[in-house]
């Protein structure tokens, strides 16, 4: 169920806000120059020159376009939008000094003469300190909320601010805002004035905390961008986080972490990992300091960036690592407590395939549910017949549920953006025999076909594909093929509609005598097409039935990108269908919509979906407390009545649904958000069980049916076996 709550200002901070609020790195030293933080490197000069090098050849690239003024011109826009998305910091003054860059980006890169980037940067962060500076000042006297006056707190639209006078009328209503919030929920003025203070303060520490790579992957990332949406530059560390999550592991101590205030804190412990041995640590224990070996000097890591913190607790498995910990309960002024950890390889399960069964009156509907298409493409490379992936896992989990008895498998794909293309085509391996999976158009135009060859299937039995918005690309290549073999029902919402393949470029594969790391590139090497000669890009997955639409395709999706590539056809890849579902469809259709009509959970559902996109549809929320506070009350009455209605029907409560607190994130409670993010895990999921009972009326009207089984299927094993 979506959480239905109140705009909260913190989703309109800039992304260079917001990517320092994810990393928050040290402070840099009192009385430091912005600027001086903010120079290019030699090693960031030769990264540019491989980017450039590479970006241009149109042997790699399937898109290129010419390092010229106009993609300068280009550049600079995404640069600005990346770092001022909200024009909440640069004034028109500010713009019109930078007009002087903005068709220079491109002999700048070529050149590696990268000075204007970081001059926009310094000038950023000295517009951060006027405006925290400014919004601090505002906490000084209480706000007169008796006014009607209203805040526009989505600027993406707006002209940049003529000068500072606006911004500060800007700045005003947008602290207001934060004000009302914490006041509506209970909070005194004085509270109010010491939360809102902290925050601002901090808003300018992060800024300040960002260093020279960051400025540098920023600003590689609107040339990368600029070529197409999924073409992106990536620093060395950046990279090595990608690269953990495509392959589910890493070598640490198996927790993760997050900064709050000044320290970095336990969120969750990986259940298995060395962190979770013998209950040394505990969500919410707050790291002090960190030493390597046995005797290795602690360093203070307080107020650090999160990542350098992550990067001195990580290291080689079977070495050990000290860290001086306050726990959770403890204040501020106790005496931390030292705890050896030794490191070991953390396996990221969280992330992997998981399985549960559904019962459907008699029908037991198996689930996979898989995050994202993961490998271990090092692995991979090796020949490592033991390689991570998420073939190989969904793979165990259907051998698993057969000898469970499951009548049905349904695959959940939503929220999956995508990952390997060879697990698109190795899972789709596992529902049909043989045959073509996808089509693969290259640079200079050559198409060619990727096929799954090895005979024989995992699973042959019903299934279907659960997909949503958020669906995309290796999520669109699997359930495209499965709905063009009609191999399975495929059920939800329009997916993504990326159809476009990328290639990482790793700068870094090859040792050099220096040590020097320039990262990595992600290019669009390729677009894919359907087995049906159709494609995913723009129009996506259409599923056979649909689900009420959570986001629309002008707001959120590959259309909604400026620079996607063109949808095209090509010809068909020859394939043999196992089935056609087409004449079964309208009677799944009608039994759903019964089913729904009297299903409380789903309709709750469709009523959040509603409400949502209402929200969404708002540019302005109201500064005046009396209409606020109706909202509130309003929204609190439909929350008592929903949770008055569930326990009437002997439903579990809503425990999570609370009115808003005021609060971001990293302001409340480490311990609170593990609980509430456990509970979330245990909620209902009427889509998933709408799914699980729409395949089970495929089921039984197959099985009903044998005149609608000989249209539906063809006679071979596969297809029979959905009538059995």
């Amino acid at each position: 169920m979506l959480k239905h709550k109140l705009i909260a200002l913190s989703a309109a901070l800039p992304l260079g806000l917001a990517v320092a609020a994810a990393t928050t790195p040290a402070a840099a030293p009192a009385g430091t120059p912005a600027a001086a933080s903010f120079q290019p490197t030699a090693e960031q000069a030769a990264a540019a020159r491989l980017v450039y090098g590479l970006l241009s050849d149109s042997r790699y690239v399937y898109r290129s376009k010419p390092l010229d003024d106009a993609m300068s011109r280009e550049i600079h826009r995404r640069y600005l939008e990346s770092l001022d998305s909200q024009k909440l910091f640069f004034t028109q003054a500010d713009i019109n000094r930078f007009e002087a860059y903005r068709d220079r980006h491109d002999d700048a890169i070529r050149s590696q003469q990268l000075g204007a980037a970081y001059d926009i940067f310094a000038t950023y962060v000295k517009r951060v300190d006027e405006r925290v500076a400014h919004a601090r000042q505002l906490l000084a006297q209480p706000f007169d909320f008796s006014k009607q006056e209203t805040w526009e707190y989505d600027r993406e639209d707006v002209a940049w601010a003529a000068g500072p006078a606006e911004l500060d009328d800007a700045w005003r209503k947008y602290v207001k805002n934060d004000a009302l919030r914490l006041r509506l929920a209970g909070r005194s003025q004085e509270e109010i004035r010491k939360t809102l203070d902290k925050r601002y303060a901090g808003l300018g520490e992060r800024v300040h905390e960002l260093r020279s790579d960051d400025v540098f992957e920023q600003f590689m990332n609107a040339y990368a961008s600029s070529i197409d949406p999924h073409t992106s530059y990536m620093s060395p560390r950046s990279a090595e986080n990608f690269n953990m999550q495509m392959r589910l592991s890493l070598e640490g101590i198996g927790a993760v972490l997050q900064r709050q205030e000044e320290f970095v804190v336990i969120r969750t412990i990986v259940p298995g990992g060395p962190a979770s041995n013998g209950g040394v640590l505990k969500v919410g224990d707050r790291v002090t300091a960190v030493g390597q070996g046995t005797s290795g000097p602690m360093q203070d890591v307080v107020g650090w960036r999160i990542d350098d913190v992550v990067a001195l607790i990580r290291g080689k498995k079977g070495t050990q690592v000290r860290l001086d910990v306050l726990p959770a309960e403890a204040g501020l002024d106790a005496k931390p407590t030292q705890v050896t950890i030794v490191r070991d390889k953390v396996k990221l399960e969280e992330q992997a395939a998981q399985k549960r069964v559904i019962d459907v009156g008699e029908r037991r509907i198996g689930v996979v549910e898989l995050p994202t298409f993961y490998l271990d493409f090092e692995a991979k490379r090796r020949g490592d017949p033991d390689a991570r992936s998420a073939t190989a896992d969904v793979a165990k989990l259907l051998r698993e549920l057969r000898t469970e008895g499951v009548d049905g498998v349904v695959i959940d794909l939503r929220d999956n953006g995508g990952g390997s293309l060879v697990e698109a085509v190795e899972l789709t391996g596992l529902f049909i025999d043989t045959g073509p999976v996808v089509q693969v158009r290259e640079t200079g135009g050559r198409v060619s076909v990727s096929a799954d060859d090895e005979g024989g299937v995992a699973w042959d039995g019903p299934l279907a594909v659960l997909v949503n918005r958020s669906s995309a690309s290796a999520s669109e290549i699997f359930a495209a093929a499965i709905q063009d073999y009609g191999r399975g029902l495929v059920i939800g919402e329009q997916t993504f509609g990326k159809g476009t393949v990328q290639s990482l470029m790793d700068f870094d594969r090859f040792p050099r005598k220096d040590d020097a790391k320039f990262g990595q590139v992600k290019l669009t090497v390729a677009q894919f097409f359907r087995v049906d000669g159709g494609t995913t890009q723009h129009a996506g997955v259409m599923p056979d039935l649909q689900f009420p639409v959570t986001l629309d395709a002008t707001e959120y999706g590959e259309s909604s990108y400026d620079n996607a590539l063109p949808a095209t056809r090509i010809a068909q890849a020859p394939h043999a269908n196992v089935g056609n579902f087409a004449r079964l469809v309208p009677q799944l259709k009608a039994q759903h919509q019964a089913r729904i009509a009297t299903d409380p959970e789903f309709t709750w559902w469709s009523e959040d979906v509603a409400k949502f996109r209402a929200d969404r549809e708002r540019k302005t929320i109201s500064l005046n407390e009396a209409e606020r506070r109706a909202e509130r009350d309003r929204l609190e009455a439909e929350r008592q009545a929903r949770a008055a209605e569930r326990k009437a029907l002997g439903l579990d409560q809503d425990e999570l649904a609370r009115a808003d607190d005021g609060l971001t994130a990293n302001e409340r409670s480490v311990t609170q958000q593990a609980a509430e993010e456990e509970l979330a895990k245990k909620r209902p999921d009427p889509l998933l069980r709408e799914s699980a009972a729409i395949l089970a009326d495929a089921l039984d009207l197959l099985s009903a049916d044998r005149g609608l089984t000989a249209q539906v299927l063809p006679v071979t094993r596969q297809a029979t076996v959905w009538a059995e």
